[in-house]
């Protein structure tokens, strides 16, 4: 609109009339709003950029903050800001966004990244992440919430930026250097339901939410009942709205198994396709959360699917962590840990695509035909996984060093896409809790909750265990959450951060490890904890991966045809956990005169190369 002015439109069929509540200097005006169709109010008022504002409803007392707010600087309680978006000067013109190839995620939570918790803070960053090897974040919902502190899962603002980190233009100063840096961002949103705090969807219209589907979280929102359009509109709306006033360069979709919908066009399929068209010829990259494992979400829409890029892959973690720590208790029950899981998870993805699951006493998973490796998302930690270790621990605290350097080996090298979370890469001290205060009254009920979803672990489910939870509404819990990222410049913190950085330049350099072809690797079983995964190139330029995540195993007969070296060619080590660099005890050539020697708890990347 003109400068001093802004037009205003909400969806408010609960509503006979609305007013926007203009508020200055403790001075409140109203301004009516015409009536559309369908529930719809729109019009005119004299406030510009930075002026406040609320809506009342049928002239009654109570004002209520903006459902599409695009700023709360005061949180879901107070009133909402005018913002421009057009104020903002972009640098990143020539920034074509993220391909589904290639990427190295990198989870962040800008309230514990760093100690001031900031947009600003967090940017001064970008440039050591980028040399770390990192392409792109996917930042944990920063939509408002109420409390001073929280996860943010638990949003009710789904336009406004939480004002704890900073201002909207903070937000854009951030993803513009990012891009400068060679680095997408992604954000974490929540379509499945709203907060039930600070949440007023249900005073502008009962039909937000669902009468027909259930939550586990609470009510879910309408996208196929009656009165749904103007619903699907709002979320198509918002993550188009990412895209444009914020460059965002895609999304991780959490728990889209909740996200419940029986429109002939899923909503998820509405919403990638609303997404692709705002980005124009920049590429996003979208990412789903999804607990029963359906590929029907990376599938193509023209296809029957419904067009998202990726899915984080928790068989890849369960194994992990039972190969890691041993423990196959509650969900980690259907896993081994075993070589050959790893191997079907580089050549297939997932590992369950509709056998039976002991733990849930259903199927689970479906098939993988057809898909890329890189559509498959591997990971170590991320902020629900090391929270639910009870005790907010780290992978790297749960197993031996050895082990964990062959591991993340693994994770790095493999065909897959993998993703660090934050502090990982150099095996931060700090834990990371679940954290949460959203209001007073919420407090012992979000504890007690907390405790009863932990309480499928035998090893938590102890009273003395259970008794010495961090509580989630403590401020010390979320500050003993803050990474100290000095801590890459120390001991054994800066080993592992060499470790990562070494293995993310492998990826990068090496045309085997970056190709991420499905039929270009293979892979074998060598021993009760020891595997070899091996990729093919060109020309003889084949690269071995080999891991063993138990004791040394001598192999004086080595009848695995994937361990034979190309013609005119021999192994050479290229790479190897077991060097002083690492806090290794030392490398040694694997193959040799009287057959393979593979160390205990290591991996070594090894190369063709010509026989002298």
């Amino acid at each position: 609109m003109g400068e001093g002015r802004t037009h205003f439109r909400v969806w408010a069929p609960n509503a006979a009339g609305l007013e926007v509540a203009i508020e200055s200097d403790g001075e409140v005006e109203y301004h009516a709003l015409e009536r559309e169709a369908e529930g719809y109010f729109s019009g005119e008022a004299p406030v510009g950029a930075g002026g406040l504002y609320r809506y009342r409803l049928d002239g009654r007392g109570e004002r209520y903050p903006d459902l599409v707010s695009r700023f709360q600087p005061d949180g879901p309680l107070g009133a909402s800001q005018v913002v421009d978006p057009g104020i903002f000067q972009w640098s990143d013109g020539e920034w074509g966004g993220l391909p589904l190839k290639g990427q190295v995620m990198y989870e962040m939570h800008i309230g514990t990244f760093t100690r001031e918790g900031t947009w600003a803070a967090a940017m001064a960053e970008l440039a050591e992440l980028a040399e770390l090897g990192i392409t792109c974040l996917e930042i944990m919902p920063v939509n408002d919430f109420p409390g001073p502190f929280g996860w943010g899962y638990d949003g009710v603002d789904l336009f406004a930026p939480n004002s704890r980190y900073g201002s909207p233009d903070d937000f854009r100063r951030f993803v513009d250097a990012a891009h400068a840096n060679g680095i997408g961002v992604i954000l974490d949103v929540v379509y499945n339901h709203a907060g039930p705090a600070g949440n007023y969807f249900q005073v502008y219209a009962e039909g937000y939410v669902s009468d027909k589907h259930e939550c586990e979280w609470g009510k879910p929102f309408n996208f196929d009942g009656e009165g749904s359009g103007p619903v699907r509109e709002f979320f198509l709306t918002n993550a188009c709205y990412w895209v444009e006033e914020y460059h965002l360069d895609g999304f991780r979709v959490d728990a889209t198994q909740a996200i419940l919908d029986d429109s002939e066009e899923y909503i998820l399929c509405a919403l990638t396709r609303a997404a692709r068209r705002q980005a124009g010829k920049r590429q996003l990259f979208i990412v789903g959360e999804n607990e029963p494992q359906d590929t029907k979400l990376i599938r193509p829409c023209t296809e029957g699917g419904d067009g998202l890029d990726a899915l984080w892959n928790d068989d890849f973690h369960h194994t992990a962590l039972v190969a890691l720590t041993g423990r196959d208790e509650a969900y980690y029950t259907d896993y081994k840990g075993s070589p050959q899981e790893f191997i079907s998870c580089a050549k297939y993805g997932y590992l369950y695509q509709g056998q039976r699951y002991k733990w849930q006493k259903k199927r689970r998973g479906t098939a993988t035909y057809g898909l890329a490796p890189a559509q498959f998302i591997a990971f170590l930690e991320n902020h629900d996984q090391v929270a639910n270790s009870g005790f907010g621990k780290r992978a790297h605290m749960e197993t031996s060093p050895g082990r964990y350097r062959a591991m993340t080996a693994l994770l790095l090298l493999g065909p897959w896409t993998p993703m660090l979370f934050q502090g990982q890469e150099f095996c931060a001290s700090s834990h990371f809790f679940y954290f949460n205060d959203l209001r007073e009254d919420m407090r012992e009920d979000v504890a007690k909750g907390r405790e009863d979803f932990l309480k499928q672990f035998p090893t938590i489910a102890s009273a003395d265990v259970l008794g010495n939870l961090a509580r989630p509404s403590d401020p010390e819990t979320f500050e003993r959450s803050k990474l100290d990222l000095t801590e890459r410049e120390r001991g054994a913190h800066r080993q592992a951060y060499a470790l990562h950085k070494d293995l993310l330049r492998l990826r990068r350099e090496e045309r085997a490890f970056k190709a991420q072809r499905a039929g270009e690797f293979d892979g074998a079983v060598l021993g009760r904890d020891a595997f070899v995964l091996r990729f093919f190139g060109s020309g003889g330029e084949d690269r071995l991966l080999v891991v063993n995540f138990g004791r040394t195993e001598h192999l004086d007969r080595a009848p695995e045809p994937l361990l034979a070296p190309p013609r005119g060619r021999e192994w050479r080590t290229l790479w190897s956990s077991e060097s002083p660099k690492y806090g290794g005890p030392g490398a040694v050539e694997p193959e040799g005169e009287d057959g393979w020697t593979i160390p205990a708890e290591a991996a070594v990347a090894l190369a063709a190369r010509e026989i002298d």
